[in-house]
């Protein structure tokens, strides 16, 4: 796209002509398929037509031919036309009321179901930026806006058709200068009003755009609280959410300057006519206007007029302008999402604080291995650690580090290459540069104090948090951007609070696995140990209750679902955490002896223990090998080991 294109889509985005263009198919074909609505909705109309036509006409001949004639009695029965025609008025708006719920009604339906299917669409077709967070906006706040706005619109604007036309017939039919006198500054009042529309509607549009992104930016920080207290970007986070407020705060200072233009439009197109009116009655008595005539314009002006253009100009002002830019929103052209990505930080001098680095591994355990690390000073640089990966990728040439020889033939069932991951541009990283390389059919167990970024490591394996930078690959494929299809494929995460649903014991089983036979189930339920809690609730055709399960049992069935899924990869994060220990070793066992790859987020000594390796993350330092090897060269490890135990832990 030229520049010069660029240019003219903003423009055509800013000032809501691409978007009137945008919408008016919809809103024709919709029109159309509504015309009996709309025809009985002119009807009621008419009546309000002649209301006002007649309220004006009756008091000016109330005035004319009765009062000023001496006529009394003739003077209170034009006037009791007057007081008809107004309480006609009753019915008239109930009939409009009940005529207006066709047009709403519909709307709002079909503005639901477009969202949904737009979020659901966006869903199963996968990619990054997960969820879509806006949809909530448009499903409730946005929706209720349109069809308020819609309604509100429908209402004024036949309002002031209708009873404008009235008026100005009255006025006609009274004494043709009135229309010269009332024209020009109700004319004047109406162009300033309409030249504030667009500018209107692009400010409406910033505002909206602000409220999403302030929204947006709420969710993610709530999202991410515990990593960001961890790695202490609390402030960070909190800066930005005042620039994202004070963005906000700025678009509703536009708006209301513009608002303010359009209240002296009302002014001028409100007021300006009956002062002209007053002013212009020596030279109107002048050219034949009799005194009924012009307490019949007044009649006019302020009963009928001024108040329905009122009334307009506000329902245009406000509503027509959310209305254009909601609906715009809702069934216009998809806008990529624009997360905030946040950058990876500036390389941190080694042993900077609040990171995790790729560590000095065993040559024994070649799977995770880094460039030893210089002194700080050294080289005048960061330190950025490199992985000597144990299952090397086709053509590499990889040299043999000892220990038991890797399976060169194999791709790793999990590859981080240099992953960083920052909450925010100034933050210290969460991990920083981290190389790991688990093998296929590897039980590996992470360990590290509370928020040092475990969660966070295994969100980044499961594809749901991207990084900063670097590359993170599952069986070999990378997993940042990949469709939830590809990557419920690829990798089962089980997280701490299991999640259960109404249905039957089969059901939530077979869930991530539902090509599972009943011996399948069998095998999963006999090796997880779930037995009990099926004889207990009747079978596996069973009906579930969440809320009547305790939460090691929805732990228990969780793992139960993972051990059927056809994933070759497991992520238990914390997931035994509710379990006893000998169910937390039965399940663990099991789930180890199913083929595929699995990591283990531990809480205790004993899942570490279990594990052919343990990776230690530590802040400075990530430490992986045995559990042997790791309590000789991780001081934490040994301090950990020492506090699940119940005293200082001993090298072997």
């Amino acid at each position: 796209m030229t520049r010069r294109a660029a240019s003219a889509d903003t423009r055509e985005t800013d000032d809501g002509s691409g978007a009137v263009r945008r919408l008016a198919p919809h809103a024709r074909r919709f029109l159309a398929r509504r015309s009996g609505v709309l025809v009985r909705l002119a009807l009621w109309s008419l009546a309000e037509t002649g209301q006002a036509f007649l309220v004006g006409h009756g008091v000016a001949r109330a005035v004319d031919q009765g009062f000023l004639a001496g006529d009394t009695r003739r003077g209170l029965l034009w006037l009791t036309v007057a007081l008809v025609a107004v309480l006609l008025g009753a019915p008239v708006i109930r009939g409009v009321f009940a005529e207006l719920a066709g047009l709403t009604e519909p709307l709002r339906d079909g503005l639901v179901r477009h969202a949904v299917d737009r979020s659901l669409g966006a869903a199963a077709a996968g990619g990054p930026g997960g969820t879509d967070r806006a949809a909530v906006s448009r499903l409730t706040n946005q929706v209720e806006i349109a069809r308020d706005s819609f309604a509100g619109l429908v209402l004024t604007l036949r309002s002031f058709v209708f009873t404008a036309a009235g008026a100005l017939l009255g006025l006609l039919s009274l004494h043709p200068s009135l229309l010269v006198v009332v024209l020009p500054p109700l004319s004047l009042g109406m162009g300033l009003f309409l030249v504030t529309l667009r500018p209107m509607a692009a400010a409406q549009r910033r505002a909206l755009a602000a409220d999403e992104a302030l929204g947006d930016h709420a969710a993610r920080s709530r999202a991410a609280l515990r990593d960001l207290t961890a790695c202490g970007t609390g402030p960070a986070a909190a800066r930005r959410g005042a620039e994202l407020i004070e963005d906000a705060a700025a678009a509703a200072r536009v708006l209301a300057g513009w608002a303010a233009v359009r209240t002296a439009a009302l002014g001028v197109a409100g007021h300006l006519p009956v002062l002209a009116l007053l002013l212009a009655v020596p030279w109107l008595r002048g050219r034949g206007v009799t005194a009924g005539a012009l307490l019949g314009a007044f009649t006019y002006l302020v009963q009928s007029l001024l108040p329905a253009l009122h009334t307009l100009m506000t329902a245009l002002g406000a509503a027509g302008s959310r209305l254009l830019v909601v609906l715009d929103r809702i069934i216009g052209p998809e806008r990529p999402e624009r997360p905030e990505r946040t950058r990876a930080a500036e390389p941190e001098r080694a042993g900077g604080p609040g990171s995790v680095r790729a560590p000095a591994a065993t040559r024994t355990e070649p799977a995770l291995a880094a460039a030893p690390r210089p002194a700080p000073g050294a080289g005048g640089g960061a330190v950025t650690a490199r992985a000597t990966a144990a299952i090397p990728g086709p053509g590499d040439d990889a040299p043999d580090l000892g220990g038991r020889p890797a399976d060169r033939a194999r791709t790793a069932a999990v590859e981080l290459r240099s992953v960083t991951l920052s909450y925010g541009v100034r933050a210290e990283p969460v991990l920083d540069s981290l190389d790991l390389c688990v093998a296929p059919g590897e039980h590996l167990a992470v360990v590290g104090p509370s928020g040092i970024g475990k969660s966070t490591l295994t969100r980044l394996v499961a594809g749901t948090l991207a990084p900063s930078g670097g590359e993170v690959r599952v069986d070999g494929r990378e997993v940042t951007g990949r469709p939830p299809a590809e990557l419920a494929a690829l990798r089962v995460l089980v997280p701490q609070e299991a999640y259960v649903f109404s249905g039957t014991l089969s059901d939530n089983v077979t869930y991530l696995g539902p090509g599972a036979s009943r011996a399948d189930l069998d095998a999963a339920v006999d090796a997880l140990g779930l037995w009990p809690l099926v004889e207990r609730l009747g079978g596996l055709d069973a009906p579930v209750r969440p809320a009547e399960l305790s939460h090691g049992e929805r732990q228990l069935l969780a793992l139960t679902r993972a051990w059927v899924s056809p994933a070759p990869l497991l992520l238990l994060d914390e997931a035994t955490c509710h379990l006893d220990p000998a169910a937390e070793a039965r399940a663990e066992e099991a789930l180890a002896r199913r083929p595929g790859t699995l990591l283990v987020v531990a809480h205790r000594l004993s899942s570490a223990v279990r594990a052919d390796r343990v990776l230690v993350l530590d802040g400075t330092d990530a430490v992986c090998g045995t559990h042997d090897e790791v309590l000789d060269r991780s001081p934490l490890y040994r301090d950990l080991t020492g506090h699940w135990q119940g005293g200082p832990a001993r090298r072997r």
